[in-house]
């Protein structure tokens, strides 16, 4: 383990020390009962087409399947869609981004736009997030590298101006304007806390920002462009890919491992699984879903574990089914009410082949000497769309699918929360 130079190493280690006075793994303790029974995926494309499906899951033959139908096509800018983003919670709001600089905000339920959101001047948009709370929004100006939701109180946008922008989402105003990046930002990461966030651009720079302060508090010469920046789901470590290579840290800015990929990446994302154990899902030009286990689990048996050996990330699992480079790649935990595993984590991938692809993590090995190769559970064909980016959203939980059912309906769906 060797740590690389850090120019502000004190504000970074002081970032770290509010890290570790947080709470961030209630996330993973949620109740698999509150987990969505339904999705969403919502993707675009360079055809300013929006796509929308509704998923949902049922049994035959005593396994579980999974179903996807479509919701809504249309054009949604007038030029191409660069990045989506629904939030939590619930999945109200959807955010979509394009190289028309302008992000516009929909309702999910009613299925309708409420606006559009210009902030950055002259450029186009490249990335967003929300934050949780009641509703936000976060929209970037350039091109997009990548999406993320912690919440649903912010939205936040990083674009090619250098600038990071942050939206509240009940009124879409603006909360601060972040700036410290010179040239393209592309790639913006909250941490699960909400409390910090990291980002990478064509300056060569990973900085972190305060954002309960909204300023910068340290920054890191990283010697070569990163493209995607992303935090693991306990905010433990992070990864920052560049090209064919992905570079994972401690929150202390160690450097623990380098992944050399044979082709280039356009995606990551973590997962935890169950055991705590760390893996990595990996979406490149090769046309598959890498997925790299044996990542090293932070903590004070670190160092002995490392000592053991066998800590080396290697490919345990092959997501296979597209035809063309893997734009990119979301994850969502959902509920299975009628399945004995309770629940599940599912993961939505788009392609330059125009196939939406989703795929059950339940499939991945434990142990396994040989790669395992993991087939789509369901597809769904836009004959030929050259898709760019993809998001998940919260459908209904498993007890609103019971009301749904039996002809109730919860009091104040029909008025929805335009309060919020």
């Amino acid at each position: 383990m060797r740590t690389v130079g850090v120019r502000g190493v004190r504000p970074l280690k002081k970032a770290r020390t509010d890290l570790g006075s947080v709470s961030v793994s209630s996330k993973g303790k949620q109740k698999a009962q509150d987990f969505p029974a339904t999705f969403k995926v919502i993707a675009g494309s360079y055809e300013k087409l929006l796509y929308g499906l509704e998923g949902s899951t049922f049994i035959e033959n005593d396994e579980v399947q999974f179903d996807l139908k479509p919701i809504f096509i249309f054009p949604a800018h007038v030029s191409s869609i660069k990045s989506v983003a629904a939030s939590p919670g619930g999945g109200k709001w959807l955010a979509t981004g394009s190289t028309d600089e302008i992000v516009k905000v929909w309702d999910l339920k009613r299925r309708k736009e409420i606006g559009g959101l210009m902030h950055h001047e002259g450029l186009n948009l490249n990335c967003f997030f929300w934050f949780t709370s009641n509703q936000c929004s976060i929209f970037i100006a350039g091109s997009i590298t990548n999406l993320l939701f912690p919440s649903r109180s912010h939205l936040v946008s990083a674009s090619e101006d250098g600038t990071i922008v942050i939206f509240h989402a009940r009124d879409w105003s603006v909360l601060r304007t972040l700036r410290g990046h010179k040239g393209r930002i592309n790639g913006v990461d909250v941490h699960p806390s909400g409390k910090v966030a990291l980002s990478v651009g064509k300056d060569r720079m990973l900085r972190m920002w305060d954002m309960m302060r909204g300023r910068g508090v340290a920054s890191v010469k990283l010697g070569k462009e990163g493209e995607v920046v992303r935090w693991s789901t306990d905010g433990e470590m992070f990864a920052v890919q560049s090209g064919k290579t992905i570079d994972i840290y401690s929150t202390d800015m160690s450097l623990l491992h380098t992944i050399s990929h044979p082709s280039r990446l356009h995606d990551l994302r973590f997962w935890k699984r169950t055991s705590g154990e760390h893996v990595l899902l990996v979406a490149a030009e090769d046309k598959k879903v890498s997925v790299y286990s044996s990542l090293p689990r932070i903590g004070p048996s670190t160092a002995a574990s490392e000592s053991e050996g066998g800590l080396e990330p290697k490919v345990i699992a092959v997501m296979v089914g597209h035809e063309n480079r893997i734009k990119a790649l979301q994850t969502l935990e959902i509920s299975l009410p009628s399945s004995p595993r309770k629940s599940t984590t599912i993961v939505s991938t788009v392609s330059s082949d125009g196939n939406i692809h989703i795929y059950d993590l339940a499939q991945l090995p434990n142990r396994s000497t040989s790669l395992k190769a993991l087939h789509p559970v369901a597809t769904y064909d836009t004959k030929g769309t050259r898709l760019t980016c993809v998001t998940l959203g919260e459908g209904s939980n498993a007890d609103e699918e019971d009301q749904v059912s039996n002809g109730k309906r919860k009091r104040g769906e029909e008025v929805d929360s335009e309060e919020e």
